[in-house]
Order: C-alpha cells, then structure tokens, then sequence
C-alpha cells in the first residue's frame, strides 16, 4: 500500500554552480541556510503535488532494466544498477574522472533531504539520469541525479495491524523491468513504476506480526526474479531465502535455511529447536550468471547465547550457501561455525572475483567474510576452503582456525556464567560491506574492533518472540583501534591500514579512479588512497555517515552519492562506550549528499 506524489518544488539545494572567490573554490561546511532550505523542502515535498517535470540536464530513460543488463553492468558503469553496483558484491565504480590527483577539489553538486525519522543508511541506485532512493520509513524517492530536483514520491502506508520493527530500517533498493523493488520493515516485498511510482504489486512475506521478522536490505533481481532474505535472527523463527516472480510478485521458490526432519542437515538439530532456529538472511548476497549460482550468507542459530536446547552443529547457521538461481535447490555450503554461541552471523556479502589461485592457475573465487574476525576464500564452483585469515586484530573467542576452517579451542560459553570475548556480537563488520577493486586485486573491509560481556540464560519462547538467549554489552577493545585495511584476498596479506576514531559504520566504495570512499559517524565523508591509505579528500556533512557512498555518471560527469544520519546499530549497541563522545557527534538526519569536481571556469 502507498501513495505517489508529483512535486515541481525542490527537496534538494543546488551546489554545482560552484565560483571562484579570491583565487579558491567554495567548500566545506554548507550554509545553514542551505541545509535548513533543504530540509524544509524535503519536509514538504509529499504534501506539494503538481504535474511531473522534466529531468533538467539528466539522460532521458531507456529501455527497462533487464537481468541480462545486470548482468553486464560494469559495460555501463554511469548508472548503478545493483546494491553493490554489480552481481559480485564489489562496491566498485569503473569510473576515473576523480581520482587521486583532483579529488582534494571535490565539493558538493547537491543535497537531499528525505524529511522524517531516523538516520538514513541507505544506498541509492542510478539508471540513465534518475536516481532512486528509500528512506528510513521505507518511502521511496525518485530525483534528477544531475539537480537533486524531485521527480516522484512513493510514501509507504504499513498497515496498523503490522509492527514498524525500529532494527528493520531500510538500506537500499532493486531495479528491473522497469520498476523499483523494496523490501520492507513489516516483511512485504513490493515494486513501484520507475516512472511513475505508481504501485504495480505487494506481497507479504509472512506474517511480522507472527515472526517478528522483517527486510532491511534490498533484494536482488537475477534473470526475471526477484530475490530476498530477511531478519528475524534474534527471534523464534526459522530463516529461509524467497524468489519472486519479478513482474506479477508470484513466489517462484523458497530455501529455508534449517532443514525440517527428513531432509538433509535435519540431524544437525534436536527436536523441535530446528522450528526456531534462527538462520536469517539479513545482508543481501550475490550472483555468478555464467554458473548460475546465487550465494548468500546465512545468519546465527537462535537462540543467540544460550545452545543446549539446540546441541549439534545446526546447519545451515553461520554458513555460506550456493543455490541454483532457477530452482533455489542447494548446490553447497560451507559452515564457518557449528553451534555458534557468539551471534557470529555469516551474512555479509559474498565477493565474487577470478584469479591466479596458490598453483597459479585462475580459479573463480568467491570471498566471504564472517562477523567471527575472519575471512574465508572458497572456490565458488565447490565450495571448496582455499584459505582463512583474520580480518580484525583482536581474536580471543578462538585460538585460530584449523586447515578446515573450523574453529580451535573455541570458549566454551556455559549457562549461568559470564564471558567476554572479541570480536564482539556486533562482529569485525556488520552491515558495513567491504569493497573489491579489481585494478589493484585487493579487498577493503572495516574493522570494527569490539568485545561483548555475554551472559547466557535459558528462554521459554513462542515464534515471533526475542530470543537471544541471555543478555550482551558490547565494549570497545582494548588492545586496538577500529580500522580500514586493504588485504590480498588471495594470500590474506595485510597492504595497508587506515586507524578511525570510531566504529566506522558506512560501507566502502573503490573506484578506477584508485579511490576508497566512505564516512564516519563523526560526519566526514571521505577519500582514500588505494593504494596505500593515505587519506586525500574529506567533507564535515554535518550527519552522522553509517551508508554505503555509490558513484554514477551523466552527461560525461561523475558524482559520488553518500547519504548521512547514522541509525547503525553500532551508535546504539556502543553506547555505552562512546559516551564520553556522543556530545561531539552530530545530531540524527536523513540528507543525501552528492559531490562532483567543480565545472572548469
């Protein structure tokens, strides 16, 4: 349900018609005018209707997006079609306009502000010259990429029966066959017209009310499906991946990720602790078209801390699994860990790239990185371990890994007793995805660096209720520092690392330009090396940065879009810890920036 509204007011401020004064560019911190004329816009965009505009200065849109388009998406890299801008989760923008030598002459081209609650986490997607965008309360936006002037609002209506679970906020979009595609917080999955924003179907997932379950990350579209995961880890609820048919919201297939009795992995539960079992699929996975293989990464077992109703290894928790895209039939898995009791998710996002493997010969690999603190290089046709390493610096909740990938030693968590160990439940990442790049063949993650005091305690539950099975306080580490680093994902060799004063929350984006972009939650949008860390560009946007920075290109120029507000978990679940700070972080917002180098004089 929703409703669409057509504006010629401006939600955004234009900052492209950027002059010299005194020899020197104007940057920096924006005008409070500017900013206050931008939120009151966006604040009454959905209440301003009137006939739709033209884009001014955008490309006009083509031919809907189709899966094959997808497919070859790095053959058009002005748009950014996909959450992370192709199928193999690389973050990467095959632009260069900005690069290392002019980023420092970055400035802001225009900003957006989305109005409401909440900060906004979200990534947006770009096809010929309209960007699009979802908010917090999952409304959806659709504006000119070059002016930031608003085409069409979609404003979401939950209905009053269903929950607005406050974890479930939003983080990106789905395009295809000319429509837009959200999951959303109450668990429906629907699409709107790209043109219009017209609604064109809704379904619900399952219950919310029933699960407590709901989507925060965008889903994908592989050939003429569309296809998401879900949260619902912290509850009694069993996990599974959905497809749906893209143009009529006909479910096509579903994976549970926890066998029932008969199937294969059943014996891995005992007795009916398989029915809420957890297993969620909460970070959106990825694509191989040419094996036709969806990989995506499977959540903790529930409940989180307290394993003695569920003893076994619990597949397929804290695993990476490959489905066949047209069927959802399971092609392999991989356990990172059996009977996790730590709340190690193995959903952030499966890298797909080729390269010379330890023999020398190109083998197709797929990278995937556990919240545990370490990295697991697998032959993506297989499913076969090549390697593991260490992602963070501060490990105690093992001694290592095995040849195998299995834990050694791991802390024997026990009911009635207290633990602390690192990394913490909110992981060496999170919701924080990493980039690829393939011009240096490197992979660039942060590391949040955290310990959590655990307390296990045994639950009596009914589905949908909290299950976390005790009580956690997340801590800062400290024996180190958060950090970006740079890894050979081949031989797990550290390049170079990147100190942050906190968590870094906003995911990364690297560029031909041999740039890695991001945020912080102090508000600094910024720029590093590639190559070597160094930081070379920043920007005080006055917000909180806890979302991925995404680039495209119109008419020949290139922008970089990163939204500010924070919401991250890691504000909440480190709160604690950055008390002491907190008067220094900017307030909650939801604005859009996009930035550009300045148009010659």
């Amino acid at each position: 349900m929703g409703r669409v509204s057509r504006t010629t007011g401006r939600s955004s401020i234009m900052m492209t018609s950027v002059r010299r004064t005194s020899g020197h560019f104007l940057s920096g911190v924006l005008p409070f005018s500017a900013i206050g004329a931008a939120l009151l816009a966006g604040a009454l965009l959905a209440a301003t209707p009137a006939p739709a505009p033209q884009q001014a200065g955008a490309q006009q849109t083509g031919a809907p997006i189709t899966g094959a388009q997808i497919a070859q998406a790095g053959k058009t890299p002005q748009n950014w079609l996909t959450f992370y801008g192709n199928y193999q989760a690389w973050s990467y923008s095959a632009l260069d306009q900005i690069n290392g030598a002019n980023v420092k002459r970055l400035v802001p081209a225009w900003a957006f502000a989305t109005g409401g609650h909440f900060g906004l986490q979200s990534a947006p997607l770009v096809a010929d010259g309209t960007l699009y965008l979802v908010d917090p309360e999952d409304n959806i936006f659709a504006v000119d990429a070059v002016t930031g002037a608003p085409l069409w609002k979609f404003a979401y209506k939950r209905p009053e029966s269903e929950p607005n679970r406050a974890g479930n906020r939003a983080v990106g979009l789905a395009m295809g066959y000319g429509m837009i595609f959200e999951g959303t917080s109450n668990d429906h999955l629907l699409a709107v017209d790209a043109k219009t924003g017209q609604q064109v179907w809704d379904v619900e997932v399952e219950s919310s009310e029933k699960c407590g379950c709901g989507i925060n990350s965008p889903p994908i579209v592989v050939k003429d499906m569309v296809i998401t995961g879900g949260t619902g880890g912290e509850r009694a609820h069993r996990g599974y991946l959905s497809a749906y048919d893209a143009r009529t919201g006909k479910l096509d297939w579903r994976f549970y990720t926890i066998p029932e009795p008969g199937q294969p992995g059943a014996e891995t539960w005992s007795g009916d602790s398989w029915k809420v079992g957890g297993g969620t699929t909460w970070l959106t996975g990825s694509y191989d078209p040419e094996l036709n293989l969806v990989y995506w990464g499977v959540g903790n077992p529930s409940s989180d801390f307290y394993g003695e109703e569920r003893p076994g290894a619990n597949l397929y928790t804290n695993s990476l699994i490959a489905l066949d895209a047209d069927t959802g039939k399971l092609k392999w898995y991989f356990q990172e860990i059996p009977h996790d009791l730590n709340d190690y998710d193995a959903d952030p996002e499966p890298v797909l790239f080729d390269a010379p493997g330890p023999g020398g010969q190109t083998r197709k690999f797929v990278l995937h990185s556990n919240k545990s603190g370490f990295a697991y290089l697998l032959d993506r046709e297989t499913g076969q371990l090549i390697r593991a390493f260490p992602y963070v610096d501060n490990i105690t909740w093992t001694k290592g890994l095995d040849a195998k990938g299995m834990p050694i030693d791991p802390v024997a968590v026990e009911s009635g007793k207290q633990f602390l160990f690192c990394p913490g439940a909110l992981g060496g990442h999170n919701r924080n995805h990493s980039a690829y790049s393939p011009l240096t063949g490197w992979w660039y993650s942060s590391a949040n660096e955290t310990c959590a005091q655990i307390h296990p305690v045994k639950m009596t539950v009914k589905e949908g209720d909290p299950y976390f099975g005790g009580t956690m306080d997340e801590v800062m580490s400290t024996t180190s520092v958060p950090h970006i680093t740079a890894f050979d994902p081949v031989t797990g060799k550290k390049q170079w690392t990147f100190p942050t004063n906190f968590v870094n929350a906003s995911s990364l984006l690297a560029t031909a330009g041999d740039l890695i972009f991001g945020g912080d939650i102090e508000g600094n949008a910024f720029a590093l090396s590639a190559r070597n860390g160094q930081k070379l560009w920043s920007f005080q946007t006055g917000g909180r940065i806890a979302a991925p920075a995404i680039s495209y290109a119109v008419n020949g120029k290139q922008y970089v879009a990163i939204a500010t507000g924070g919401g991250a978990i890691a504000e909440n679940a480190l709160r604690a810890s950055l008390t002491a700070a907190h008067a220094k972080l900017p307030e909650v917002t939801s604005t859009l920036f996009v930035f550009a180098l300045p148009d010659a004089q």
